[in-house]
């Protein structure tokens, strides 16, 4: 019998049947079981979020699905007899692609019965992905499955390191020496600063608060700025280069700027021991590239205030410095305009309306309850406000979203609402003056979200209006907050083919400027936008969808009209085999500032790895640690190349791609979409330790990977530097982010584990991380023994089950094998 939510009337188990159905389908199966004392009226509908679309005609006889738009889906029965208490339905069907995870199973389902009632019945029991063809996405997955075999496997090339041979700083610093001496800070500890680094003071003075008395152990601490000698620091980056050197009866903090002291307090708390001792030594630092960024996506689920702030603590304690708040998508927008409350009453709800107010459909498996969905909220003025100011108290720009023209659904339907109730009060002017969409465009299209109306009408005067007052509003919050405002981020990525072209309104603006292919109604979008933001003294962002050419038939390539240091391209869509693998060495030689934020390597919405309860989709592969960590910003050809699908890019290809010749990176920048980061939980698990990696990348010098001609040695070279920082992670780093007050929710590795030769052999992917294990079916606590080496069977043990933990006794996904058949002798 299916499981059921608690008090729900239907219970619900879904199972991938198999990925091997056909070419580019695969079968799954639903049981659905009425476990009330009632029928269900005939008339019933069940709806759900499903990622893959349901082949036409796949479906069991006597029912059917149907797309409604997005990722919501509707099934019902077509016979008029009623759901009997107690009877099963079960329903198999096709959809396209594949599905190998939990991530990938259709979710949120909810009933609406004939008589119009509304019943969350939640997520279905998801039957394991046992087999096979369960596992594997066609015959040409290369990639293994992560299993504990595999992870063993995997995890061979990591070994623990002594402590002497592990930084102890996170990103790896330019250059710092330690002796044998020992200084200790105090809460009682001095704390002496020039009058510009008050902020910075109030910083350290929390640090220290957190330590014990040190009595007459206690030495000062200086604050200053100051020269700070070190060469190659990007300009724009300059003030934050620091200086700290530690005595045995001072501590001095110097940077060339606030920004480079407030740099030095954040190594130093990496350095100071919880009973206040640290090392004398020196370290002289600066960063790699001026752009070390983070994008957060609050539109697919919203994230509250706090859960941002702690992204912020986070960011900052490895010296990332910028934030890159996704605001507005197809399935949500997050700040209120005053001109506009539609975008928010309209915008910022989520579910099944049961008084006909108007709001956005369930997406992602946010349910039908517009209260209770994880969908719904926003970010009063004042929320917005203590956001900005939070993170430029700790020296991060923070860079809005507002994503057009496609990914604009929520921003289209709050305008249309707008629309009609001036219309109907009988002002036509006013519901006119904002509407973002085209009533007579009958263009086909689907964007790969699987909305069908989700892009504005870029032909309209209105939208110009709209953008206008959509930045002028945002500009006024950064006024409000005390914060400056360089840039706003405008999206323009994945507007889908078949857009536009079907709409009189483009069409007309095309027939008077003279052109014929709807890119240059697009290109003609962003120059608009980028004027309205040079008129409010503000700089363009784009994703590099904006910076490139779209003509019909054409490949796309650098559009030469914007290039220039107020127009920065994100360039995400890297993944091997896209025909865009170099596009970002292309806008940057063609002379756009460049923000890496490639998919196959810094986008940890990804899944880490291809196990079925690991979260995430995989579109652009399996994004680990060692992705985030081996990526080689300024030759992306250096580290071994694979497709999502675990194949070896061809070397022809790279040799094909354009190198990068004196173009300008400004930097890179990690995103974490928000699809299924339904939860600080889970963004907190989805974002670390992945985040250390990508700072590690993004401020630490030149690793020199690059510059090593031999492929053999080149690879030695980097197993040697991913050792030392796996450890660096597990004997320092993550220990320290389980101290309050972030104590942050960082993903712990599962195990890998064999039997072989009658022992128990077990590993971790971040040497330094305890391992703890239990026999024959029970769970591992932070109690159970210690995993230290090798164990022999016990006699008569059938299972062994094994986790890693960490200092808080938070524990991972636990790893478990069979011991049946092992010799007991």
């Amino acid at each position: 019998m299916p499981t059921t939510q608690a008090g729900a009337p239907v219970a619900i188990d879904w199972e991938c049947l198999s990925n091997l159905a056909g070419d580019g389908v695969f079968a799954a199966r639903l049981a659905l079981a009425n476990v009330s004392a009632q029928a269900i009226a005939p008339g019933w509908q069940l709806y759900f979020n499903a990622c893959r679309k349901v082949v036409p005609g796949s479906v069991s006889a006597g029912f059917a699905i149907e797309h409604v738009n997005g990722d919501l889906f509707r099934l019902t029965a077509l016979g008029d007899a009623p759901w009997a208490p107690g009877e099963v339905l079960e329903i198999g069907y096709r959809a396209q692609f594949w599905v190998i995870s939990l991530t990938d199973a259709p979710l949120g389902f909810y009933l609406l019965t004939k008589e119009g009632g509304v019943i969350d019945l939640g997520d279905p029991r998801i039957l394991p992905f046992a087999r096979v063809e369960q596992r594997m996405r066609h015959a040409e997955d290369r990639v293994p499955p992560d299993d504990a075999a595999q992870r063993h496997a995997d995890n061979a090339a990591v070994h623990l390191l002594p402590q002497a041979l592990v930084g102890r700083i996170t990103p790896r610093p330019l250059s710092a020496r330690f002796g044998t001496d020992l200084c200790r800070l105090g809460c009682d500890s001095a704390v002496a600063h020039e009058p510009g680094l008050t902020r910075e003071a109030a910083f350290l003075r929390t640090l220290l608060d957190t330590l014990p008395p040190a009595r007459a152990d206690a030495v000062p601490v200086m604050l200053e700025t100051g020269p700070v000698a070190v060469d190659g620091v990007p300009e724009e980056a300059a003030g934050e280069a620091y200086l700290l050197d530690i005595a045995i009866d001072s501590v001095r903090l110097r940077g060339a700027a606030a920004h480079g002291v407030f740099n030095a307090i954040q190594t130093l708390r990496q350095l100071v021991e919880i009973d206040g001792h640290l090392p004398a030594g020196r370290v002289l630092d600066a960063p790699r590239f001026a752009h070390r960024g983070m994008m957060l996506d609050v539109a697919r689920h919203f994230a509250g205030v706090e859960t941002v702030l702690r992204l912020l603590d986070c960011m900052a304690s490895y010296k990332l410095n910028r934030f890159h708040f996704h605001l507005t998508d197809d399935e949500g927008w997050r700040l209120p305009v005053a001109a506009l409350p539609e975008l928010i009453e309209v915008g910022a709800r989520r579910g099944v309306s049961l008084d006909g107010s108007p709001c956005l459909p369930p997406s992602f498996g946010s349910g039908a309850d517009i209260g209770a969905s994880a969908g719904t909220g926003h970010y009063s003025h004042a929320d917005f406000i203590a956001i900005l100011r939070h993170a430029h108290a700790r020296h991060i720009e923070v860079i809005p979203e507002f994503n057009m023209p496609g990914h604009a659904r929520a921003a289209v339907l709050a305008m249309r609402v707008r629309h009609d109730r001036l219309l109907a009060a009988g002002d036509v002017a006013g519901a006119l003056a904002y509407r973002l969409d085209d009533p007579d465009d009958i263009s086909r299209y689907e964007s790969v979200q699987l909305w069908r109306d989700n892009v504005i009408c870029i032909a309209r005067p209105s939208v110009d209006r709209f953008v206008d007052t959509v930045v002028a509003e945002v500009k006024e919050l950064y006024s409000r907050a005390g914060v400056p405002l360089r840039a706003i981020h405008l999206g323009g990525d994945e507007v889908p083919n078949g857009a536009w072209l079907g709409s009189p309104l483009c069409r007309a603006r095309m027939e008077e400027r003279g052109w014929v292919d709807v890119a240059e109604l697009r290109t003609d979008f962003v120059a608009r936008c980028r004027a309205i933001l040079r008129r409010h003294g503000l700089q363009f962002a784009g994703w590099d969808d904006t910076a490139l050419t779209h003509a019909a038939g054409g490949a796309p390539a650098p559009e030469p009209r914007f290039a220039g240091p107020d127009f920065h391209a994100y360039v995400w869509n890297n993944a091997w085999g896209s025909g865009q693998e170099d596009i970002a060495y292309r806008l940057a030689n063609a002379g756009y500032g460049v923000v890496l934020s490639n998919a196959a390597n810094l986008y940890f919405d990804l899944a880490c790895a291809k196990d079925p309860e690991e979260p995430g989709y995989y579109w652009a592969g399996f994004v680990g640690m060692r992705q985030a960590f081996a990526f080689c910003p300024l030759d992306q050809g250096a580290v071994p190349a694979f497709d999502a699908m675990g194949r070896a890019v061809p070397a022809a290809l790279l040799a094909r791609l354009e190198k990068l010749e004196g173009g300008r990176i400004a930097g890179l920048q990690g995103q974490l979409w928000g699809e299924n980061a339904h939860s600080r939980a889970r963004i907190e698990y989805l974002v670390a330790p992945r985040l250390l990696a990508l700072a590690e990348r993004a401020w630490s010098p030149d690793p020199g990977w690059r510059l090593i001609a031999d492929p053999l040695v080149r690879a030695r070279r980097i197993d040697a530097d991913w050792n030392e920082f796996a450890n660096r992670l597990g004997q320092r780093a993550l220990p320290r982010l389980d101290r309050a007050p972030l104590a942050y929710g960082y993903r712990l590795p599962p195990p890998g584990v064999e039997l072989r030769e009658g022992e128990i052999r077990a590993s971790v992917a971040l040497p330094g991380l305890a391992l703890r294990y239990a026999f024959d079916g029970g769970e591992p606590d932070a109690d159970s023994p210690r995993y230290t080496g090798p164990l022999p069977v016990p006699p008569g043990a059938t299972a062994f089950t094994i986790a890693s933990f960490d200092t808080r006794g938070r524990r991972s996904r636990s790893a478990t094998i069979a011991l049946k058949d092992a010799d007991h002798a």
